[in-house]
């Protein structure tokens, strides 16, 4: 499977946060979109880092409560590892596992178009185990 086919499956909405925003700012989108990262972009849409939970978490473990008052571009990871809508699933697993982070903006002519997340992969990998085991049992069953 493509990213591209995931993109088409999920849809493509990017939760950004303005670089300037706080911490706590940046908690709120999370948490009402329901996500693990807010990407920070350029003006032609382009990545320029990403904030994820984890990063929160190290910023106020660093600093206490007061780290939510800090900009989110003090806090966000970069560069950001991005990938292409014709990367394949196990390329993007590949890449997560060795990189250790759990979301990848979907990048086409340098802008992002979707973020792909470690959820995605999984229950990509999901129903691909289920659709081998029917065709096995459907295999046998023809037999």
């Amino acid at each position: 499977m493509l990213v591209s086919q995931i993109l088409r499956e999920k849809g493509s909405a990017v939760v950004k946060a303005a670089p300037e925003a706080t911490l706590a700012e940046a908690a709120q989108v999370l948490t009402r979109h329901r996500v693990g990262a807010v990407l920070v972009l350029d003006g032609r849409g382009g990545p320029l880092g990403i904030l994820s939970e984890r990063d929160i978490v190290r910023a106020i473990a660093r600093d206490g409560a007061s780290a939510l008052s800090h900009t989110v571009a003090s806090c966000m990871s970069k560069p950001v590892t991005t990938c292409e809508e014709s990367d394949t699933v196990e390329d993007l697993a590949e890449s997560m596992t060795h990189g250790r982070f759990r979301h990848l903006p979907v990048l086409n002519d340098g802008r992002v178009v979707g973020v792909v997340s470690i959820g995605d992969v999984v229950k990509w990998r999901i129903d691909e185990t289920v659709r081998e085991a029917q065709a096995l049992k459907d295999y046998i069953a023809a037999g």
